[in-house]
């Protein structure tokens, strides 16, 4: 849509968008938008990117335009996907030229993303009637992988999953970043920020296991599972149990009414020798935190809604096309798609949920 990431928009992607969002319509799917999703221009990045607050101004007026082309059509918005992670990993312990510069430019860019998540808020509000809008958080729990490291959790989770709801929900950074965000917050920033939502966007794989690193920036690093744990086959914990609880844990502290947005099990899947796709694995991974969501919910969450991650097998940010969480198997060079049997499984879920 914007090459350079300002200035003059580019037609024929703001039409590819017309096209792809009037197709979704005539075949009867609501869409959601999400304005974000790592993906910032190149020349942008090359100005400082988000260690800028110049990127406040880019990213309302990206916004602005957005909401304007699409806002007769659109109704569901979210601002970012995920904006620990791509701050987190690409500027705080992640690979590149500014990922381990300093923390400094890491607690700039955590607070010029928050400042543009909140104007983003107003600009789509002014432009779209009815509009619905939140932001899309991956919060896992950050558990010690052993007791000696519980100090190193407690920081991973204030940088995981608190930096940005917390501020954008509640109006407050998390007291243990407030000193090192205090140089970056002028006055009426934390207004500007807690911008009124209507839902809580969740994203969760699997809790993290957490361990002291005195040689990382922020003092922590990833530690190994229990080994009684069961484990997707990309390395992730399987712990419904957990998701349960992150459910209830985010129902009570942010009071918004949840969506699931990403939940799902990525595999090496394959084609066998009749061409089918059995990914029974991925099937009762679904059925155990699909049940667990219904727990929270039962036990008085507000959850709306539930997108499986994903449609398709797809390019994954860390894993290349070597990770597959589609319910569609792609084969990438000629682009054909194979609905695989967790596919077949979630139609006649939703189907079922349809008649109750």
């Amino acid at each position: 849509m914007l090459p350079q990431g300002r200035g003059a928009p580019n037609e024929p992607g703001l039409a590819f968008y017309d096209r792809l969002i009037d197709a979704i319509l005539k075949a009867g799917i609501e869409p959601w938008l999400c304005l974000y999703h790592w993906d910032i221009p190149q020349a942008l990045d090359d100005l400082g990117g988000w260690t800028t607050r110049d990127s406040v101004g880019w990213f309302t007026d990206y916004a602005a335009l957005v909401a304007a082309r699409y806002g007769d059509r659109v109704k569901h918005f979210a601002t970012f996907n995920e904006p620990a992670i791509f701050t987190l990993f690409g500027l705080g312990f992640g690979g590149g030229e500014r990922a381990t510069s300093s923390a400094d430019r890491m607690h700039r860019a955590i607070h010029h993303v928050n400042l543009s998540h909140g104007a983003a808020v107003d600009a789509v509000r002014a432009r779209v009637p009815g509009s619905s809008i939140g932001a899309i958080h991956n919060y896992q729990p950050c558990l010690p992988s052993t007791p000696a490291n519980a100090q190193a959790a407690d920081s991973c989770d204030t940088y995981w999953n608190r930096a940005f709801p917390d501020p954008q929900c509640l109006g407050a950074y998390p007291q243990a970043m407030q000193a090192a965000m205090e140089p970056h917050v002028q006055a009426g920033d934390l207004a500007r920020i807690q911008r009124p939502v209507d839902w809580f966007g969740l994203n969760h794989y699997s809790p993290i296991f957490v361990k002291a690193d005195a040689n990382a920036l922020l003092g922590f690093a990833f530690g190994d599972k229990p080994a009684d744990i069961q484990a997707t086959p990309n390395g992730w914990p399987i712990m419904p149990d957990a998701f349960r609880d992150t459910l209830l844990t985010v129902a009570k502290r942010f009071g918004l009414p949840i969506y699931v947005l990403e939940n799902g099990l990525g595999g090496f899947d394959k084609p066998d020798e009749s061409g089918a796709v059995i990914d029974n694995d991925r099937i009762a991974y679904l059925r155990a935190y699909i049940g667990a969501m219904n727990a929270a919910a039962s036990a008085g969450a507000d959850i709306r809604g539930y997108f499986v991650w994903s449609l398709l097998d797809n390019l994954e940010w860390d894993s290349g096309y070597g990770v597959r969480f589609g319910l569609s198997y792609v084969d990438y060079p000629t682009q054909r798609r194979i609905p695989k049997a967790s596919f077949h499984w979630y139609g006649n879920l939703i189907k079922a949920a349809r008649l109750r």
